[in-house]
């Protein structure tokens, strides 16, 4: 049975020889958020089925696809669809494209999710930058023999999303006319949604929005030296004394509607990163 060092590997070995730049920005793109790879030039597509030993996106809106290209002018890779760990991967799977990213070269990454608002002063259709986050899956990509070349045994995880990176970002939103919140992430397993017990003690704790991922890719990156973007779209709203029912499609549309504000904001990050 191949390791998961070795599986990493062989991933890498095949995109490298797929791609013609060095990517030094990466995507990770959510739930329908997927246009937001629109900004990309001259992309070349990789379907993850293709890949050696990558998992297959099983959730709507996700395209299972890896984008190689150019955004405002910087090389980039795009996960056009991500993976969870309610799908029954493992939290080894579901980083293994960030392992094939940080050894391409990959040093900024950036994510989107899908989120639930429990701030509310948040509304339907805003994008929150992430500032922090609460890991409340269960579970860490770590736990396991340690990869020391890939990093350290006990990452810091103090300062997780760059504050220069979030300055960049509140940058090109102001520069597009872009309202954003900034606020705390929790990540729960999934799939079920939120009860209002979980609501009430989610905004108890400090969290301002919560969603089924992003965690486990980040705290990857975070072991693997790269720095952090992170966004959160606000798809419906949480509040603990007006609980209603969130259906899966409205998420979606929402989250749809919402992609071209996002990759205003994302192509102009990109076009200020020094790099």
């Amino acid at each position: 049975m191949k390791t998961f060092k070795n599986k990493v590997l062989e991933a890498t070995d095949f995109v490298r020889a797929k791609i013609t730049d060095r990517p030094l920005i990466g995507l990770l793109i959510g739930t329908g958020l997927g246009d937001t790879a629109d900004g990309i030039d001259k992309a070349i597509s990789l379907d993850y089925k293709d890949i050696p030993h990558f998992p297959i996106s099983t959730v709507p809106t996700h395209h299972g696809r890896l984008l190689s290209g150019k955004m405002a002018g910087k090389a980039v890779m795009a996960m056009q669809g991500r993976f969870h760990y309610y799908e029954g991967y493992s939290m080894q799977a579901i980083t293994l494209p960030i392992r094939v990213m940080q050894l391409l070269g990959v040093k900024t990454l950036i994510l989107s999710n899908a989120a639930g608002g429990i701030n509310p002063l948040f509304d339907v259709g805003d994008i929150m930058i992430i500032t922090d986050h609460v890991n409340l899956m269960g579970n860490n990509p770590l736990i396991g023999p340690n990869m020391d070349e890939w990093g350290p045994r006990f990452p810091d995880m103090s300062q997780v999303y760059n504050r220069k990176l979030t300055a960049l970002a509140e940058e090109a939103a102001l520069e597009n006319n872009i309202r954003v919140q900034k606020g705390v992430y929790a990540g729960l397993p999934g799939p079920s949604l939120e009860t209002g017990a979980e609501i009430r003690f989610l905004k108890t704790i400090g969290v301002d929005a919560v969603g089924l991922s992003t965690i486990p890719e980040v705290i990857a990156a975070v072991h693997g030296g790269m720095v952090i973007l992170g966004f959160s779209v606000i798809t419906n709203m949480n509040l603990p004394d007006r609980v209603k029912p969130a259906r899966v499609e409205e998420i979606i549309a929402v989250a749809e509607r919402t992609a071209p504000r996002l990759q205003a904001i994302m192509t102009r990050v990109a076009e200020k990163l020094p790099v």
